[in-house]
């Protein structure tokens, strides 16, 4: 008869901290955090991922995929979408109407955009007008040190990248807030409502243009901000219309906590994943299976568009692969299999009323499996089936993969989606998987430098069975 402790060790199932039951893994998460801290650093935007990611693959043998060449075992391709999302790439040995290994992470993050016309002046200072990108609280974007990110064309076809505020030497950007002496009427604002979309308002100059004849000129401030970039980059207010500029938290990515356990930063959501991805796609020599690692565009406001997955070219990129090895892509397609890169929301003892404790994720706990997103009744998931929920189980298990499972919080709570359903519409099995994160879409975000190694673990040991 066995003991009722030995009974529940047998029968019952719980995650421990890493720490304790890998104490090995914390030299490993320290230095791939190190390299990880310098990516989210430098690659604020997409164009900025997908431009040092292509670098990277460059120097690890990846060469510009041509559907006219022949590729074979070995070979390493990326394929650039518009410069706003990636696809690295490794043949396998088998043909890929065997299927196909995909990791699909996105590399486009909340954030705040600039309107097609921008600049004006009000009371004598000189503002950029903004639209927020994907789910933000507003509120969390005032009186924060901000940077200015992108690439404007001018008339001439040439174009001049933007990139203000990282540098020590450089001058940072910022939406103001009413001081609490004159807040009675914000303080009655809904919380959703105490920073308006049309407040967010970006300061970005005070000085006048001080016309030498000593005219005097309308909107001075405006036209010195003009002026100054006119000097600087070429471009007119019209070059404002053919631009695409986005305004970031300014800084560098940083450790957290007395331990320097945690990486806090801006864009862990989805930037970690690509990272981890990333890294185990370019450890990749020579698999069984064709390896097909996704950085996708759109994914916080619904995966739309060209460079969205609710676009066609991972299944075109497939296709093109199946028809160069003389195989039924619909085949390739079927019998492939798909990791969702994306965060999970890590439980929050602070708000802990926003979570199900039994089905959450937690920090040091390991790479999070999440069979189902979706809201209130799993509306617009991807449901995985048992059986691959099942196999990858197995796998980690086998690997020593650290991992955990989780809901997105309570479930009349909210909810969220990721691009696995998009994958998944397209005939291939797919669950999410990636890395706990607190404060999620907050201008700083924290994620467990333990996690993260935990993540990496997963997809080198998903790409390379």
């Amino acid at each position: 008869m066995k003991s009722a402790k030995e009974l529940q060790k047998e029968l019952t199932f719980s995650v421990d901290h890493i720490s304790r039951t890998n104490p090995e893994m914390w030299a490993k998460s320290q230095e791939f955090c190190e390299a990880y801290k310098d990516f989210l650093s430098v690659c604020k935007t997409e164009r900025e991922t997908v431009s040092h990611i292509i670098e990277m693959a460059k120097a690890n043998g990846y060469t510009e995929y041509n559907p006219e060449k022949v590729y074979t075992a070995g070979d390493k391709v990326y394929l650039n979408n518009r410069n706003r999302a990636l696809i690295l790439s490794t043949i396998g040995q088998q043909a890929v109407d065997n299927g196909t290994h995909i990791v699909a992470s996105h590399i486009d993050v909340p954030r705040l955009d600039l309107k097609p016309n921008p600049l004006y002046e009000a009371s004598e200072i000189s503002y950029l007008k903004t639209h927020y990108y994907g789910g933000v609280k507003r509120y969390q974007w005032a009186v924060t040190p901000l940077a200015l990110h992108g690439v404007i064309y001018k008339e001439d076809g040439s174009f001049v990248e933007i990139n203000v505020g990282e540098d020590e030497n450089d001058p940072v950007f910022c939406i103001s807030d009413l001081l609490p002496h004159l807040g009675k009427d914000q303080r009655e604002r809904k919380m959703g409502d105490v920073l308006k979309g049309e407040e967010m308002n970006v300061i970005v100059g005070s000085l006048p243009f001080i016309d030498e004849n000593g005219e005097d000129v309308k909107d001075a401030v405006k036209l010195a901000t003009l002026v100054y970039l006119n000097e600087k980059y070429g471009i007119t207010e019209k070059d404002f219309l053919r631009a695409e500029v986005e305004v970031v938290p300014a800084g560098k990515a940083r450790d957290v906590g007395f331990d320097r356990s945690m990486v806090g930063g801006y864009g862990h959501d989805d930037r970690v994943c690509a990272y981890t991805s990333l890294m185990a796609e370019l450890e990749t020599k020579n698999p069984t299976k064709t390896t097909v690692t996704i950085f996708a565009d759109k994914e916080e406001i619904g995966s739309t568009g060209a460079t969205g997955l609710q676009a066609d070219y991972l299944k075109n990129f497939i296709t093109n692969l199946a028809m160069m090895q003389g195989v039924n892509y619909l085949t390739a397609l079927q019998n492939s299999k798909c990791l969702s890169a994306d965060v999970g929301a890590a439980y929050d003892p602070t708000f802990a009323d926003a979570y199900e404790p039994l089905n959450s994720c937690y920090l040091n706990k390991g790479a999070v499996l999440t069979k189902y997103t979706g809201s209130g009744g799993k509306s617009g998931t991807n449901d995985c089936g048992a059986e691959f929920m099942a196999e990858m189980i197995a796998l980690f298990d086998s690997k020593g993969v650290c991992w955990q499972s989780q809901e997105l919080g309570k479930i009349d709570q909210g909810g969220g989606g990721t691009v696995a359903r998009f994958v998944a519409e397209c005939d291939i099995t797919t669950v999410d998987i990636g890395v706990a994160v607190v404060s999620m879409h907050a201008p700083f975000e924290i994620v467990s430098k333990l996690d993260v190694y935990a993540t990496y673990e997963a997809f080198a040991a998903f790409i390379n069975r």
